[in-house]
């Protein structure tokens, strides 16, 4: 039976996130100073026609859709574990991790802006930290150790070179949403380590410096490069969203709403969307090797 033969990682992850969803759901439940509810169990400034109500609505509705799709996407990725082959269970697991750790975060953005009326960058952020690294793994645990090349830059192979221009990408990103750093220097640096990740798994068109194109199955070719139109193309909606970032101070036609909107937009997109071409490319590579046998 598939249910039997879950590992004990698998068994571990799933505990370890339906205690986090418990203590979100235990630490959310009781804000300071919360918005009054209308008669139809919404908060009130979303209809007192202060601002524009139809975009905080949509604001509203899109974390609650991407609190409840991450959910979704977690489920259904680890039920899908089993049925791929051993050597992409990991990918798997990477999958619901990602979509796993942005639902938490999405149910405590979610808490603060129905409470609050406001939109946090922090959770956002927090949420990145980790789980973009985690997309960047997505690339060994997919195509194999084989494709990954002995690359180096600055004495980093094709992990280091993800994780620091992750790290590059999101911390510079946070530090000019905040106002620590200047708005455009901080979306330049932040762009420095984007391209980090793109020189290192490639684009749709070539190999990139740590994965070698010839060395890919061929039933993972196609997921290969949709994962990487995701980091070229898709990616693309998050330096649209900084610009809105009132706290920025790049462009006068600043909001949070409109921020906020297309940062859900795009990870809704991206995390959920990596994960289902991984998961088709694991699924084609299982069959291919069943009919090997």
């Amino acid at each position: 039976m598939r249910t039997q033969n879950f590992s004990k990682t698998t068994s571990l992850l799933l505990i370890a996130t339906f205690a986090l969803a418990l203590a979100g759901s235990v630490s959310a439940a009781d804000p300071a100073v919360p918005y009054a509810k209308s008669s139809d169990g919404l908060p009130t400034f979303l209809s007192d026609g202060l601002g524009n109500d139809t975009l905080e609505l949509v604001t509203f509705f899109l974390f609650f859709v991407g609190y409840i799709a991450m959910g979704a996407a977690f489920v259904f990725f680890m039920s899908e574990r089993n049925s791929v082959a051993p050597q992409y269970r990991t990918t798997m697991t990477i999958s619901a991790l990602i979509v796993g750790i942005a639902a938490f975060h999405y149910y405590y953005m979610r808490g603060v802006y129905a409470d609050y009326g406001s939109v946090s960058i922090e959770y956002r952020y927090m949420d990145w930290i980790i789980t973009v690294p985690l997309m960047a793994l997505k690339f060994p645990s997919l195509v194999g150790k084989d494709a990954i090349t002995d690359a180096k830059f600055l004495g980093m192979g094709f992990t280091g070179v993800c994780f620091s221009g992750a790290l590059i990408m999101i911390g510079f990103g946070y530090l000019g949403e905040s106002g620590a750093i200047d708005g455009m220097l901080g979306l330049f640096l932040g762009g420095v380590g984007w391209v980090m990740i793109i020189v290192a798994t490639g684009t749709p068109w070539s190999s990139g410096k740590g994965v070698d194109n010839d060395k890919i199955a061929p039933e993972l070719m196609w997921s290969t490069n949709a994962l990487r139109w995701f980091i070229v193309v898709g990616w693309v909606i998050y330096p649209i969203g900084y610009l809105f970032n009132p706290t920025a101070g790049i462009s006068d036609a600043v909001s949070a709403e409109i921020m906020a909107v297309l940062y859900n937009i795009a990870d809704i997109i991206n995390k959920i969307g990596f994960g289902v071409v991984a998961w088709m490319g694991a699924k084609k590579a299982t069959e291919a090797l069943a009919a090997a046998e």
